[in-house]
């Protein structure tokens, strides 16, 4: 009985581990600076990567192709679609 608690447990452990590592992998390779770049303008509502200037957090895009939502991509595809921008449209505030 304590041998096969302590499989479940080793199996629990191992699954986090590997669930986490994949996290921060991916996270790494979608922000890194080097190869990516920000995208505005062609965001589908609720997909951004990050905050816009209406918003403090990632998925708060309230409609498509807002102006001040991004998205990473990897450099030279955004000026290839339409709509987007490698510069933020917003409207300074009055």
């Amino acid at each position: 009985m304590i041998n096969k608690d302590k499989l479940v447990q080793s199996a629990i452990t191992a699954f986090l581990v590997l669930s986490s590592s994949h996290s921060a992998i991916a996270a790494s390779e979608t922000t890194d600076s080097g190869s990516n770049e920000k995208c505005y303008g062609i965001v589908k509502a609720g997909m951004n990567d990050c905050s816009t200037a209406t918003s403090s957090c990632a998925g708060s895009a309230t409609k498509d192709s807002q102006p001040d939502a991004f998205v990473f991509m990897p450099k030279g595809l955004c000026d290839k679609l339409v709509g987007g921008s490698l510069k933020s449209e917003t409207k300074p505030a009055s």
